[in-house]
């Protein structure tokens, strides 16, 4: 290994026409991975994490957030990029909060390899683990709130099943999807400094 470093994302991506393209690359990629799913009860498992965990790991804490700030933007304006619908009501669908996460993880993904501007396996999945927990905890705390307080007695789901369901059979997916990420990014960021 060379003791050469390679910039940190933001020093590479800037907020100029070339970092929104690929901003925009990454928010049709997440929509993309809304339909690329695997049935699981309650939460639906798809590749939205694997996109959203990317675009941060790649492009850094701004440019990673705009594009998934962007792809919730074009969800709730109507365009069916959700993996359950789309539209300003779909605030009011319990799994919204996982798709709020993706926002919030993926900004604490991206501040992470910003910090450590080396890039490595070790600090990718750290970051994705990090981004995982954030999504997980947005996720279930709103699926609780919005089942039991707003949808009503219909979608009621208990605290044990909602980790069962919403955690302990989704997770393990989501582990590999980090996995994947964190190798990704670093092949992706070796590429891209070769093309330099």
């Amino acid at each position: 290994m060379s003791g050469k470093t390679i910039a940190s994302p933001e020093k590479i991506w800037r907020l100029d026409a070339k970092g929104m393209a690929l901003a925009a690359a990454f928010s049709a990629l997440i929509a993309v991975g809304a339909f690329i799913r695997i049935p699981v009860p309650v939460v639906p498992f798809t590749l939205q994490f694997l996109f959203t965990n990317l675009s941060c790991l790649l492009l850094g804490k701004k440019l990673g957030s705009w594009s998934i700030a962007a792809y919730i933007a074009v969800g709730l304006a109507g365009v069916p990029v959700f993996a359950s619908g789309c539209g300003p009501g779909y605030i009011f669908q319990p799994t919204f909060g996982y798709i709020i996460g993706f926002l919030f993880g993926g900004y604490v993904a991206g501040f992470v390899v910003e910090r450590v501007s080396f890039p490595s396996f070790a600090r990718n999945l750290a970051a994705s683990f990090l981004n995982l927990a954030v999504v997980y905890l947005c996720g279930m705390v709103y699926y609780y709130f919005i089942a039991n307080f707003y949808v009503g007695r219909d979608a009621s789901i208990g605290v044990w099943a909602l980790i069962l369901s919403g955690f302990i059979m989704a997770v393990p997916g989501d582990i590999a999807l980090c996995v994947v990420s964190s190798i990704l990014a670093i092949r992706l960021a070796a590429m891209k400094k070769e093309m330099r």
